[in-house]
Protein backbone atom coordinates (compact mmCIF):
# COMPACT_ATOMS: atom_id res chain seq x y z
CA UNK A 1 0.00 0.00 0.00
CA UNK A 2 1.62 3.20 -1.18
CA UNK A 3 1.17 6.75 0.71
CA UNK A 4 -1.41 8.04 -0.60
CA UNK A 5 -3.56 4.90 -0.55
CA UNK A 6 -2.77 4.97 2.90
CA UNK A 7 -3.57 8.77 3.46
CA UNK A 8 -7.14 7.36 1.83
CA UNK A 9 -7.71 4.98 4.26
CA UNK A 10 -6.86 7.42 7.13
CA UNK A 11 -9.50 10.00 5.84
CA UNK A 12 -12.13 6.88 5.38
CA UNK A 13 -11.69 5.74 8.84
CA UNK A 14 -12.31 9.33 10.43
CA UNK A 15 -14.87 10.68 8.86
CA UNK A 16 -16.76 6.64 8.86
CA UNK A 17 -15.83 5.89 12.50
CA UNK A 18 -17.42 9.54 12.85
CA UNK A 19 -20.84 9.24 10.83
CA UNK A 20 -21.18 5.57 12.53
CA UNK A 21 -20.92 7.37 16.10
CA UNK A 22 -23.89 9.97 15.23
CA UNK A 23 -25.99 7.41 13.20
CA UNK A 24 -25.95 4.83 16.20
CA UNK A 25 -26.71 7.82 18.34
CA UNK A 26 -29.76 8.51 16.33
CA UNK A 27 -31.00 5.45 15.72
CA UNK A 28 -30.52 3.23 18.78
CA UNK A 29 -29.08 5.80 21.86
CA UNK A 30 -30.91 8.80 21.62
CA UNK A 31 -33.74 8.44 18.88
CA UNK A 32 -36.80 11.02 17.89
CA UNK A 33 -39.53 9.99 19.66
CA UNK A 34 -43.16 11.74 18.61
CA UNK A 35 -44.99 11.14 21.04
CA UNK A 36 -42.41 12.53 23.75
CA UNK A 37 -41.79 15.77 21.26
CA UNK A 38 -45.89 15.84 21.30
CA UNK A 39 -45.86 15.54 25.16
CA UNK A 40 -43.55 18.10 26.03
CA UNK A 41 -44.09 20.93 23.37
CA UNK A 42 -48.03 20.29 22.20
CA UNK A 43 -48.04 24.16 20.56
CA UNK A 44 -44.77 23.22 18.37
CA UNK A 45 -45.86 20.54 17.18
CA UNK A 46 -49.81 21.34 16.59
CA UNK A 47 -48.23 24.04 14.51
CA UNK A 48 -44.94 22.77 12.77
CA UNK A 49 -44.53 19.28 11.21
CA UNK A 50 -42.61 16.47 12.91
CA UNK A 51 -40.27 16.15 10.36
CA UNK A 52 -38.42 19.47 11.26
CA UNK A 53 -37.93 18.77 14.63
CA UNK A 54 -36.57 15.35 13.31
CA UNK A 55 -34.38 17.32 11.23
CA UNK A 56 -33.27 20.11 14.12
CA UNK A 57 -32.81 16.20 16.36
CA UNK A 58 -30.03 15.10 13.79
CA UNK A 59 -28.47 18.09 13.77
CA UNK A 60 -27.60 18.47 17.08
CA UNK A 61 -26.36 14.43 17.27
CA UNK A 62 -24.58 15.43 14.16
CA UNK A 63 -22.41 18.52 15.37
CA UNK A 64 -21.10 17.90 18.69
CA UNK A 65 -18.84 14.59 17.25
CA UNK A 66 -18.04 16.77 14.22
CA UNK A 67 -16.37 19.11 15.87
CA UNK A 68 -12.58 19.91 15.10
CA UNK A 69 -13.81 17.32 12.30
CA UNK A 70 -10.73 19.21 10.20
CA UNK A 71 -8.44 19.39 12.39
CA UNK A 72 -8.42 15.17 13.15
CA UNK A 73 -8.53 14.84 8.80
CA UNK A 74 -5.29 17.07 8.85
CA UNK A 75 -3.88 15.09 11.57
CA UNK A 76 -4.36 11.46 10.08
CA UNK A 77 -3.25 12.80 7.04
CA UNK A 78 0.03 14.49 8.08
CA UNK A 79 0.94 11.84 10.34
CA UNK A 80 1.20 9.34 7.25
CA UNK A 81 2.77 11.91 5.38
CA UNK A 82 5.68 13.13 7.70
CA UNK A 83 4.93 11.37 10.39
CA UNK A 84 4.26 13.58 13.15
CA UNK A 85 1.51 15.47 13.89
CA UNK A 86 -0.63 17.34 17.28
CA UNK A 87 -3.34 19.40 17.24
CA UNK A 88 -3.78 21.98 19.77
CA UNK A 89 -0.11 21.85 20.67
CA UNK A 90 1.85 24.79 22.80
CA UNK A 91 4.92 26.21 21.35
CA UNK A 92 6.74 28.58 23.74
CA UNK A 93 9.65 31.03 22.62
CA UNK A 94 11.00 34.43 23.19
CA UNK A 95 9.83 37.55 21.47
CA UNK A 96 11.13 40.88 22.13
CA UNK A 97 9.27 43.41 23.72
CA UNK A 98 9.30 46.03 20.65
CA UNK A 99 8.41 42.70 18.31
CA UNK A 100 5.52 42.05 20.44
CA UNK A 101 4.34 46.08 20.39
CA UNK A 102 5.04 46.09 16.36
CA UNK A 103 2.59 43.03 16.16
CA UNK A 104 -0.39 45.30 18.11
CA UNK A 105 0.08 48.06 15.94
CA UNK A 106 -0.03 46.30 12.37
CA UNK A 107 -3.31 44.54 13.89
CA UNK A 108 -4.84 47.95 15.04
CA UNK A 109 -3.75 49.68 11.89
CA UNK A 110 -5.82 46.83 9.92
CA UNK A 111 -8.25 47.10 12.31
CA UNK A 112 -9.03 50.99 13.12
CA UNK A 113 -9.06 53.48 10.52
CA UNK A 114 -6.14 56.16 11.31
CA UNK A 115 -7.49 59.83 11.97
CA UNK A 116 -6.75 61.57 8.22
CA UNK A 117 -5.26 58.05 6.64
CA UNK A 118 -7.27 55.17 4.94
CA UNK A 119 -7.19 51.78 6.43
CA UNK A 120 -4.30 49.67 6.20
CA UNK A 121 -4.50 46.99 3.95
CA UNK A 122 -2.53 43.35 4.51
CA UNK A 123 0.55 42.66 3.29
CA UNK A 124 2.02 39.71 5.16
CA UNK A 125 6.01 39.72 3.71
CA UNK A 126 6.13 43.60 4.58
CA UNK A 127 4.28 43.13 8.15
CA UNK A 128 6.25 40.10 9.70
CA UNK A 129 9.43 42.20 8.28
CA UNK A 130 9.02 44.89 10.15
CA UNK A 131 7.92 43.07 12.91
CA UNK A 132 11.16 40.64 13.49
CA UNK A 133 12.99 44.08 13.13
CA UNK A 134 11.52 45.04 16.09
CA UNK A 135 13.54 42.56 18.52
CA UNK A 136 13.87 43.99 22.12
CA UNK A 137 14.21 42.47 25.54
CA UNK A 138 12.67 39.18 25.28
CA UNK A 139 10.06 38.10 26.62
CA UNK A 140 8.39 34.78 27.32
CA UNK A 141 5.18 33.87 24.88
CA UNK A 142 3.19 31.14 24.82
CA UNK A 143 1.26 30.07 21.36
CA UNK A 144 -1.15 27.41 21.09
CA UNK A 145 -1.82 26.07 17.61
CA UNK A 146 -4.57 24.37 15.86
CA UNK A 147 -2.41 22.16 14.01
CA UNK A 148 1.74 21.37 14.55
CA UNK A 149 3.87 18.55 12.28
CA UNK A 150 7.17 18.13 12.98
CA UNK A 151 8.67 16.12 9.57
CA UNK A 152 10.86 13.66 10.80
CA UNK A 153 13.25 12.71 8.32
CA UNK A 154 13.72 16.97 7.29
CA UNK A 155 13.57 18.17 10.70
CA UNK A 156 11.11 20.87 9.87
CA UNK A 157 8.26 22.00 11.58
CA UNK A 158 5.13 23.40 10.66
CA UNK A 159 2.59 25.14 12.51
CA UNK A 160 -1.06 25.77 10.96
CA UNK A 161 -3.84 27.94 12.31
CA UNK A 162 -6.45 25.68 10.76
CA UNK A 163 -10.52 27.15 9.93
CA UNK A 164 -13.58 26.48 8.39
CA UNK A 165 -14.04 27.81 4.51
CA UNK A 166 -16.10 31.06 6.06
CA UNK A 167 -14.15 32.16 9.41
CA UNK A 168 -15.32 35.23 11.08
CA UNK A 169 -13.31 38.29 11.81
CA UNK A 170 -12.24 37.65 15.59
CA UNK A 171 -11.06 34.47 14.78
CA UNK A 172 -8.81 35.79 11.59
CA UNK A 173 -7.44 38.27 13.69
CA UNK A 174 -6.10 35.79 16.61
CA UNK A 175 -4.54 33.49 14.35
CA UNK A 176 -3.05 36.11 12.55
CA UNK A 177 -1.61 37.23 15.99
CA UNK A 178 -0.52 33.80 16.89
CA UNK A 179 1.31 33.42 13.32
CA UNK A 180 3.45 36.85 14.18
CA UNK A 181 4.50 35.52 17.34
CA UNK A 182 5.32 31.98 16.57
CA UNK A 183 7.41 33.41 13.74
CA UNK A 184 8.89 36.41 15.97
CA UNK A 185 10.48 34.11 18.06
CA UNK A 186 14.21 33.94 18.58
CA UNK A 187 15.50 30.87 18.53
CA UNK A 188 12.89 29.88 16.33
CA UNK A 189 10.51 27.56 17.34
CA UNK A 190 8.98 26.60 13.94
CA UNK A 191 10.20 27.51 10.70
CA UNK A 192 6.58 27.86 8.73
CA UNK A 193 3.53 29.34 9.88
CA UNK A 194 0.07 28.81 7.84
CA UNK A 195 -3.53 30.19 8.06
CA UNK A 196 -5.11 27.60 6.25
CA UNK A 197 -9.00 27.01 5.10
CA UNK A 198 -9.59 23.54 4.81
CA UNK A 199 -12.11 23.78 1.38
CA UNK A 200 -12.63 26.71 -0.82
CA UNK A 201 -16.37 27.18 -1.41
CA UNK A 202 -15.78 29.54 -4.40
CA UNK A 203 -13.39 27.09 -6.40
CA UNK A 204 -10.47 28.62 -7.42
CA UNK A 205 -7.99 30.97 -4.93
CA UNK A 206 -9.11 33.95 -7.01
CA UNK A 207 -12.20 33.93 -6.69
CA UNK A 208 -12.44 33.79 -2.83
CA UNK A 209 -14.42 36.54 -1.16
CA UNK A 210 -15.53 36.22 1.62
CA UNK A 211 -15.06 39.07 3.69
CA UNK A 212 -14.07 38.93 7.10
CA UNK A 213 -10.52 37.01 6.27
CA UNK A 214 -10.15 39.84 3.54
CA UNK A 215 -9.73 42.58 6.69
CA UNK A 216 -6.48 40.27 7.86
CA UNK A 217 -5.48 38.65 5.35
CA UNK A 218 -4.55 39.54 1.07
CA UNK A 219 -6.55 36.12 0.80
CA UNK A 220 -5.09 35.87 -2.64
CA UNK A 221 -1.22 36.83 -2.27
CA UNK A 222 -0.28 36.59 1.46
CA UNK A 223 2.55 33.84 1.20
CA UNK A 224 1.13 32.35 4.61
CA UNK A 225 -2.25 31.67 3.34
CA UNK A 226 -3.38 28.27 1.95
CA UNK A 227 -6.82 27.41 0.86
CA UNK A 228 -8.37 24.09 0.06
CA UNK A 229 -5.76 22.01 -2.21
CA UNK A 230 -2.63 23.73 -1.27
CA UNK A 231 -3.04 23.24 2.04
CA UNK A 232 -4.16 19.20 1.77
CA UNK A 233 -1.24 18.98 -0.49
CA UNK A 234 1.06 20.16 1.71
CA UNK A 235 0.67 18.39 4.19
CA UNK A 236 0.20 15.35 2.97
CA UNK A 237 1.75 15.42 -0.74
CA UNK A 238 0.44 15.40 -3.69
CA UNK A 239 -2.74 13.98 -4.99
CA UNK A 240 -4.38 14.55 -1.44
CA UNK A 241 -7.17 16.86 -1.86
CA UNK A 242 -8.04 14.97 -5.20
CA UNK A 243 -8.37 11.98 -2.44
CA UNK A 244 -9.95 13.55 -0.04
CA UNK A 245 -12.81 14.71 -2.02
CA UNK A 246 -13.25 11.21 -3.25
CA UNK A 247 -13.22 9.72 -0.55
CA UNK A 248 -15.58 12.39 1.24
CA UNK A 249 -17.56 12.15 -1.79
CA UNK A 250 -18.06 7.86 -1.73
CA UNK A 251 -19.30 8.01 2.24
CA UNK A 252 -21.76 11.15 1.50
CA UNK A 253 -23.41 9.31 -0.95
CA UNK A 254 -23.39 6.16 1.73
CA UNK A 255 -24.69 7.77 5.06
CA UNK A 256 -27.10 9.94 2.89
CA UNK A 257 -29.11 7.47 1.88
CA UNK A 258 -28.98 5.93 5.19
CA UNK A 259 -30.33 9.09 6.89
CA UNK A 260 -32.91 9.12 4.41
CA UNK A 261 -34.30 5.46 4.70
CA UNK A 262 -32.88 4.55 8.28
CA UNK A 263 -33.61 8.02 10.27
CA UNK A 264 -36.35 9.91 8.20
CA UNK A 265 -37.73 6.72 7.55
CA UNK A 266 -38.65 8.18 3.71
CA UNK A 267 -37.53 7.23 -0.05
CA UNK A 268 -33.99 9.66 -1.36
CA UNK A 269 -35.10 11.82 -3.80
CA UNK A 270 -33.86 11.27 -6.97
CA UNK A 271 -31.44 14.98 -6.70
CA UNK A 272 -30.38 13.39 -3.08
CA UNK A 273 -26.46 12.94 -4.32
CA UNK A 274 -26.17 16.24 -5.97
CA UNK A 275 -24.57 18.37 -2.69
CA UNK A 276 -21.61 16.40 -2.75
CA UNK A 277 -17.63 18.31 -2.43
CA UNK A 278 -16.21 19.53 -5.88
Amino acid sequence: MNKQERVALAIKGVVSKMMDRVMENVLVNDPFVKEKHHASKPLYAALVPDEIFKGSHFERRFVTPFGGVWEKLAQVVAIEAHGSCSMGHTIIGNVGAESLRRIQEVLNKLEHNVKGKDKAKPDWKTELEYIKQGGGEPISVSVTCDIFIHNEMTDVRYAFELKAPLPNSDQTKVSKEKMFKLLAMNPPQVDYAFYALAYNPYGRKEDYKWGFPLRWFNMQKDESVLIGDEFWELIGGKGTYSNFIKEVNFLGKEYRERIYREFLQIEPPVNFEDNLLK
